[in-house]
C-alpha cells in the first residue's frame, strides 16, 4: 500500500474520516536539523482501514484537517510529541484519548510503549525494523509502510481495552481530567522563560547563578525559535553550565571556555555577556556548592514517599503516575501548587500526604 501522494487520494482518505466515531493518529517526523520537527509521514486508521499519507508530497492538508477537527475521538499513543507536529499542520486534534495515559492510570507502567501495550492487551508482536528511518527520504518500501501503518492499526482496540478496564475500576473520570490538560493549547508550547527547566546538572545555583541560568535559556530558546534551529545549536547544554558556573565578564573569559566556538563568540558573545550582566551576580561571584541535606527535610521526604508508595500498591498503579519526586519536595519544603493536590490525585493521594505534614 502507497501512502496517499496526491490531493484527490488524501482527499478520499477524509471523505472516509468524516463519518468515523474514532480515528488512529501516529507521525514519523524528523527534528535533527530543526526546532520545529517536520512532518514525514501520517498514518490514520478506524474501524474498517488504515492508511497513511505523505505531507511531503501534499503539504496543504487542509481537506484532512477539517475531517480531524470533526466531533470523532483521536487515539493516538503518548501523543505530546505528535500533537506538536501535527497541529500546526492539520489544526485542533481533540478531543484526545492518550493511550498511553490510559494504560498508566489502569495500572500499566508509566511510560509504556505501543509495541509493549499491544503486545499485553491484544498478545500482538510489533516489527522493530524500521525503528530508526529516515522518513524523508523518498521512496518508501512496503515494508516501511507495513511498520508505520503497525502504529496505528492496532490503536482503536487497545483504546476499548483500557476503556473497559477503567470503566470497571471506576477511573474513567480521571482520564477525563487528564487529557483535558492534555488538549491545552498552552501545554505544547515552551515559554522562553521556563525553559531554564530542561537543563540538567544546576541543581542548588545561589540567587544570581539561578537568573543567569534562567536568561541563558530564555535567550538560547528565542533565538532558536526565531531560526528554527534545534536549541543545542544555538548554545550546548554544557557551555550553558559553564557560563553559569564561571559567569564570565569578558569577551576573553567566555573565550576561555573549553569547547567555546570563536564563531559564537564573534556573533553571539556581546548577547551572552549582556545576560551575565543583568543576572547581576555578585562579583567575585560565590563558590557553587550543594546545600547539605536538611535531616527533618530528609526524613520528612522519606515519609511522605512511603505513604505515596503505598497509595500506588492499594491502587496497582505506578508511583510516579500519582506523584513525581518533585511534587513531594515541593510538599515538603512547604509548597502546595503541585498537581497531587489537584483533582483525582488529591482525592487518592494529596489529602493523605496533607495530614502527614
Amino acid at each position: 500500500m502507497h501512502p496517499a501522494a496526491t490531493p484527490d487520494a488524501v482527499n478520499a482518505i477524509a471523505t472516509r474520516l468524516a463519518a468515523q466515531p474514532a480515528i488512529g493518529l501516529d507521525t514519523e517526523f524528523l527534528r535533527e536539523r530543526t526546532y520545529h520537527a517536520k512532518l514525514c509521514l501520517l498514518q490514520l486508521s478506524w474501524a474498517e482501514g488504515a492508511a497513511c499519507v505523505d505531507p511531503l508530497a501534499v503539504p496543504d492538508l487542509a481537506g484532512l484537517g477539517a475531517a480531524i477537527a470533526a466531533p470523532a475521538v483521536k487515539v493516538l499513543h503518548a501523543s505530546r510529541q505528535d500533537l506538536e507536529v501535527l497541529v500546526p499542520v492539520v489544526g485542533a486534534v481533540r478531543p484526545l484519548f492518550d493511550t498511553q495515559l490510559a494504560a498508566a492510570l489502569a495500572g500499566e507502567p508509566a511510560q509504556i510503549g505501543y509495541a509493549e501495550l499491544v503486545r499485553r492487551l491484544l498478545g500482538h508482536e510489533l516489527a522493530k525494523a524500521h525503528t530508526r528511518t529516515d522518513w524523508s527520504r523518498r521512496p518508501l518500501s512496503a515494508e516501511q509502510i507495513e511498520y508505520a501503518l503497525d502504529d496505528v492499526r492496532h490503536l482503536l482496540p487497545v483504546k476499548a481495552a483500557l476503556e473497559e478496564r477503567l470503566e470497571r475500576l471506576g477511573r474513567l473520570s480521571w482520564l477525563t481530567e487528564e487529557l483535558a490538560a492534555l488538549e491545552d493549547p498552552a501545554a505544547l508550547s515552551v515559554d522562553p522563560d521556563q525553559a531554564w527547566r530542561r537543563v540538567k546538572g544546576l541543581a542548588g545555583l545561589d540567587p544570581g547563578r539561578q537568573r543567569l541560568l534562567a536568561a541563558l535559556a530564555a535567550w538560547r530558546e528565542r533565538r532558536a525559535l526565531e531560526r528554527n534551529r534545534p536549541r543545542g545549536w544555538i548554545l550546548e547544554d554544557g557551555l550553558v553550565r559553564e557560563i553559569v558556573l564561571r559567569v564570565p565578564r569578558t569577551s576573553a573569559a567566555l573565550g576561555a571556555i573549553e569547547g567555546m566556538p570563536p564563531g559564537l563568540i564573534e556573533r553571539c558573545g556581546a548577547q551572552l555577556l549582556e545576560c551575565v550582566r543583568a543576572a547581576e551576580v555578585p562579583e567575585p561571584a560565590p563558590a557553587v556548592s550543594r546545600p547539605r541535606p536538611d535531616p527533618q527535610q530528609s526524613a520528612l521526604l522519606k515519609k511522605l514517599g512511603a505513604i505515596q508508595r503505598e497509595a500506588a500498591a492499594e491502587l496497582g498503579m505506578s508511583p510516579e503516575v500519582l506523584a513525581t519526586r518533585r511534587d513531594l519536595e515541593q510538599l515538603a519544603a512547604g509548597g502546595r501548587d503541585t498537581p497531587v493536590l489537584t483533582g483525582w490525585r488529591r482525592t487518592v493521594l494529596g489529602e493523605k500526604l496533607l495530614a502527614a505534614l
